[in-house]
Order: structure tokens, then sequence, then C-alpha cells
């Protein structure tokens, strides 16, 4: 069974490659670089090594001996503005969703909300950078699957749960929300838990919905 541990583990290992870092400073600079070029609109296709050399105060070179070519720095570039996975309780299925949800949404990270606009063109031309990013967020789906996984175990949620689309259907909406603003009226950090509220009754099982349905009812009575 994938563990918290491992997911962590493949997390970090795809953020890093044989040869790196010889100077952790310039190694900053150089990431910086690539988002600071990124969130100032310029798209990741024209965003060159020069460039980023120059806005880094390092030499091509120095590039060069830390990544092969700049879909692999993009990759990296990418790999930093997702941070650590959210850490989960492990209890409550619905909590557990709205836990992984809330950090697509947060404002700390509206930064890469500029960024990953500038990446589209590029994530569907160069199958390099488009390997490099699902690598990225393949952790962060596969935490996503354990916590439905589990909840169709014990019954929380439905048996025919399609374990996909409904992370589709929860994950979709806050990447629209955060890349695109789709709607201005929308507020981003209530946004985890009303996805979660409104497609529960969907996706739990029957007697857990009946059992949230009654608690509705008495609590509307009180």
């Amino acid at each position: 069974m994938t563990t918290r541990a491992n997911l962590e583990a493949q997390a970090d290992q795809d953020r890093k490659a044989p040869g790196r870092p010889r100077s952790a400073r310039a190694d900053e600079a150089i990431i910086a670089a690539v988002i600071d070029l990124l969130t100032e609109g310029i798209p990741a296709e024209a965003v060159s090594i020069e460039a980023v050399a120059a806005r880094a105060g390092v030499g091509k070179a120095t590039i060069y001996r830390r990544w092969p070519n700049k879909e692999a720095l993009l990759v990296d570039a990418v790999a930093s503005l997702k941070g650590p996975l959210p850490e989960i309780a492990g209890e409550s299925v619905r909590d557990d969703l709205i836990t992984l949800l809330r950090p697509v949404g947060r404002s700390a990270l509206m930064r890469a909300s500029h960024v990953l606009p500038c990446l589209i063109s590029e994530l569907r031309r160069s199958p390099v950078l488009y390997q490099g990013y699902q690598r990225i967020i393949e952790p962060r789906r596969e935490l996503m699957r354990e916590v439905l996984r589990r909840g169709v175990h014990s019954g929380e949620l439905r048996a025919d749960l399609d374990v996909e689309i409904v992370m589709a259907m929860l994950t979709g909406p806050m990447l629209a929300q955060t890349v695109l603003n789709w709607n201005p009226k929308l507020d981003r950090e209530s946004m985890p838990e009303r996805l979660v509220t409104a497609i529960w009754p969907a996706i739990a099982s029957p007697s857990v919905t009946v059992d949230h349905e009654v608690r509705v009812a008495k609590s509307r009575r009180s």
C-alpha cells in the first residue's frame, strides 16, 4: 500500500537530479529567476536560458551544469511552487478531502496562479515538461486516491465509486478558480468545504447520506 512517506519521497526525488547542486544559493537564484519571468507574464516558450542567467546573475554554464535543458529547469521551477504534501488526519474522509483541496485555493499560492497560465502552451508542446509536471502532480493525486479508497473500504463512500472521476470533479473547479479566477464571486478559502459538501451526497454510501440528512433535520428543528 502506498504510504505518505513513499509519496513524500517520490515528490522529493522528482525535484532532484544527479550532479546537483554545487551551490544552493545559485540554485535558488536560478529557480527564482524562472518564477519571476513567468510571474511577469512571459510565456514558458519565450523564456530563454540567457534571460534566466541574466536575471539570476549567473552564467549560462552554471545553469547547464545543473539542468540539461530548459524543460528540466521549468519542471523544477514548477515543483518549487507546489510545496509539501498536505497533512491529513486519516479519520474522516470528508475532512481529509477538504484538507487536500485547501492548499489549491489559498491566497499564499496565488503566485502559482500567475505562473501556470504561462506554462499551458508549453505543457502541450513539450513531452518532457508534460511528463515532469505529471510526476509532480501524481503524488498529490495518489494521496487523494488513498483517501477515496479508504472511504470505499470503510463503507463511508459508495462501493461503485469512480475514483478518478471524483478526483477530477473536486480538483477541476479549484484549478479553474485559482488559475483563471473563473468566478470572482467565489471565495477560494471556503471553496474546498463547499465543493466537498456539494458532491458528498453523490459519493457517500446510502447509509452515510441518510445519517447526514437526519442530523441536518435535527439541527434545523433545534
